[in-house]
């Protein structure tokens, strides 16, 4: 579903992605887990083709996304749902609205064909009933629903979350994981997910993937991780900091 084949990116002098090669078959989940600033963010957006590699290629279901128009790219988008970190709602809009806006964008479908869609999407992220409220009247764990929702509501293929549970207590963070993988078997879609939450990462992932210094360090299940003798990979999922690192 997924290739990426010796991947760079750099941003001034600061090298970001120094050959990343990762393959995620279809409906698979798949996390990405490394340090701040460590490039997963910046993966994430080359998936979707928000960014254009110095070196390297991406494919999706086959076909390189790399080089291509932004008028070509757009077809590709079309497979991807994507929820960012902050949930990215328009304020000014309603919750439908929010949900509803690419395909208000499109104009392909009745504005009750398009309602119909809206309160299926947010029945599946419990929360039915909330179409006239506005991102304000909303909890942060509430939001990231509504943005899920947004995500899904024209049936991708492929669904990127952004840090899915930073900023959400431990209870609402769960309920955004099984969330996640409700989403995963209902719909049979692929999931990539960057986060820095072990717990998340465990819950979610099928496979787990840590980068480290621009490149994939480790490949994994999340038992494969978790029970790592690799000090790097130990150190990071048990939040142990490198006694060599000079300290605060």
């Amino acid at each position: 579903m997924i290739e990426v084949r010796q991947l760079k990116k750099s941003f001034g002098a600061q090298r970001v992605l120094d050959g990343v090669d990762l393959r995620i078959e279809k409906g698979e989940s798949v996390v990405i887990i490394g340090r701040s600033g460590g490039g997963k963010s910046v993966l994430l957006k080359h998936l979707i083709g928000l960014i254009s590699p110095e070196a390297g290629d991406v494919l999706i279901e086959g076909e390189s996304i790399a080089r291509m128009t932004e008028r070509q790219l757009l077809k590709v988008r079309r497979k991807f749902g994507m929820l960012f970190q902050g949930a990215a709602l328009f304020d000014s809009l309603t919750v439908a609205e929010n949900v509803g806006f690419v395909l208000h964008r499109e104009r392909k479908l009745s504005e009750s064909e398009i309602a119909r869609k809206v309160d299926e999407a947010l029945e599946m992220v419990d929360l039915g009933g909330t179409q006239d409220k506005k991102p304000a009247e909303l909890s942060g764990g509430m939001r990231k629903r509504v943005g899920l929702a947004r995500a899904i509501i024209y049936q991708p293929q492929i669904v990127l979350y952004d840090e899915p549970t930073t900023g959400l207590d431990p209870i609402v963070a769960d309920s955004i994981d099984h969330l996640i993988v409700r989403v995963r078997e209902r719909l049979a879609v692929t999931t990539v997910a960057v986060t820095h939450d072990m717990r998340s990462a465990r819950r979610v992932g099928q496979r787990i993937l840590m980068l480290y210094q621009g490149r994939v360090h480790f490949n994994g299940t999340p038992d494969e991780i978790f029970q790592s003798k690799d000090p790097l990979v130990h150190r990071f999922v048990n939040g142990i900091s490198d006694p060599k690192e000079s300290s605060l």
